[in-house]
Formats: structure tokens, C-alpha cells, sequence
């Protein structure tokens, strides 16, 4: 499978969208080391439409006017961060969860080690939430964007979460 690429600009960084023909399948940061994530064939495609569609739903979530996603997505991933991947996707905008939190829901409750490793190894942040993920303790834990940017995400959701989606 081929996987193409964009980077865009953002108020947090530039941001370099990944897609197959199936969905996105990465955003990463300007520093974002690859490794985790196998992709055999990189090629820049700056007119690919699942690429422009995300630009698009990333620029309107950054200006306040959309706080869900509609993109497909092209998981890259074991099952078990699939499945983690997936319940992050259930954490309303403006809301955050625990790593434990999340462990229960997809029933592994003693699991929150692993969830907070799947969490970080989450290869579509932002679309997939991360960021909503916080400490035990309600302090801000990693995030690849480093936790400035988590920050930032979380102002951002906090100041509008009565946005249309």
C-alpha cells in the first residue's frame, strides 16, 4: 500500500498529514520520530483528497468551529492499541479521561501501563484524542507534541466546547 503526504501548518507546529487510499493514517509533529509506525511507501501528494479533507477539518477545529472529526482513518497499529485508539475516540470534546479510565472501558482495568503506552504510540493525534488523556493525579502526562501543545489543545476545547461540529 502507498501512503502520501502534506505538511501543513498549524497554530501548534507544522504537521505532516499521512493517508493511504483507506483514510489518514498519521499526523506528526515537526519532531516525531517514525519508527513506531511502518509505512513502506512515503511519496509527498499535496493534492491527495483524504490529505486536503483532513487539512480542512484540522483548520476548522483549530479556528473553534468544529469539535468532532469525519475523516476515515487507516489504523496502523496492534489490536490492543486499536482498541485503545478507538476508545479514545469516544472522549467528548472539552473532556478528559485517566489512563485508568480508559483501561476499564475496554475492559482491562489493571491495563493503565499499557494504555498509557498505547496512548503515546496513538500515530493521529488530535484526530484521535490523546491530548484528552491526563494523569491520575489531573496533571497533563506525555503527548508527542510535547505538553505545551497539550496545553494548548485543551485551552482551545475548553473555550469551545459549545461549538457546532
Amino acid at each position: 500500500m502507498e501512503y502520501y503526504y502534506k505538511i501543513i501548518k498549524s497554530p501548534v507546529n507544522n504537521l505532516k498529514l499521512i493517508a493511504s487510499d483507506v483514510g489518514l493514517a498519521a499526523i506528526l509533529w515537526g519532531s516525531d520520530d517514525i519508527k513506531h509506525i511502518k509505512f513502506l511507501n512515503f511519496v509527498e501528494n499535496k493534492t491527495h483528497p483524504l490529505i486536503l479533507e483532513s487539512e480542512q477539518q484540522l483548520q476548522e477545529y483549530f479556528d473553534g468551529s468544529r469539535k468532532s472529526f469525519t475523516i476515515n482513518l487507516d489504523f496502523i497499529g496492534t489490536e490492543f492499541q486499536k482498541k485503545v485508539w478507538n476508545a479514545l475516540l469516544t472522549i467528548p470534546y472539552g473532556e478528559t479521561r485517566n489512563y485508568a479510565q480508559i483501561a476499564k472501558q475496554i475492559g482491562h482495568g489493571n491495563a493503565y501501563r499499557a494504555v498509557a503506552s498505547a496512548n503515546g504510540k496513538n500515530p493521529i493525534g488530535i484526530i484521535i484524542p490523546c491530548h484528552r488523556v491526563i494523569g491520575s493525579s489531573g496533571k497533563l502526562a506525555g503527548f508527542a507534541g510535547g505538553l505545551e501543545v497539550k496545553a494548548y489543545l485543551l485551552d482551545l476545547e475548553s473555550k469551545n466546547v459549545t461549538c457546532k461540529s
